[in-house]
């Protein structure tokens, strides 16, 4: 009963959003099973029957097994896949709301949880090309080359004492060659 309790007080705070997503989706491992059906009457027993002659009472009932609303879903006739219900932005939501309130767990499988986040960041890293060992990110033009123009300009200051004296020995211009350049 204590269990029971601490169930429902704490489904008391949580925020309406939640409230409502485990009200139409119940989590497998708190849902209860139905009380009419037996573990006989869920067996593969079709639920129709094939023989016209067959009663109402004749007729078993068997429960449609736990969907997941965050998993794209095959009909079971048809055999056409149908989307999720949840987009993968509303099940981040969901989840982030749930995680600051300590019920993600109780949400079904998504990609969006945050283990299955973990998992992949731990099997694939970062994924960020020039991140491993001996690479470089590639960076825009300027952040590529930014190191060789300043060690040109570095060495252009350091000659500069040495070009403006031979520029004001040969008279402003006049006989030098070799004239320095912008690149």
């Amino acid at each position: 009963m204590a269990l029971n309790s601490q169930h429902i007080k704490l489904a008391k705070s949580l925020p309406p959003r939640l409230i409502r997503f485990f009200a139409r989706y119940p989590p497998p491992s708190i849902q209860q099973p139905h009380p009419q059906l037996s573990q006989e009457s869920i067996s593969t027993a079709p639920t129709t029957p094939s023989d016209p002659n067959t009663t109402s009472s004749d007729i078993q009932i068997t429960p449609e097994p736990y969907q997941n609303p965050f998993a794209s879903q095959r009909h079971p006739i048809t055999q056409k896949w149908h989307d999720p219900i949840f987009s993968l932005r509303r099940q981040a939501d969901l989840v982030k709301l749930a995680r600051n309130h300590g019920v993600e767990e109780l949400l079904p499988f998504t990609v969006k949880g945050t283990l299955e986040r973990l998992r992949r960041r731990e099997e694939n890293g970062l994924r960020v090309k020039g991140t491993g060992v001996g690479q470089k990110v590639k960076g825009k033009e300027w952040e590529r080359t930014l190191k060789g123009r300043l060690a040109k300009r570095k060495k252009a200051m350091i000659e500069m004492p040495k070009l403006v004296q031979n520029w004001k020995e040969r008279g402003h211009g006049r006989g030098i060659k070799k004239w320095p350049k912008g690149s």
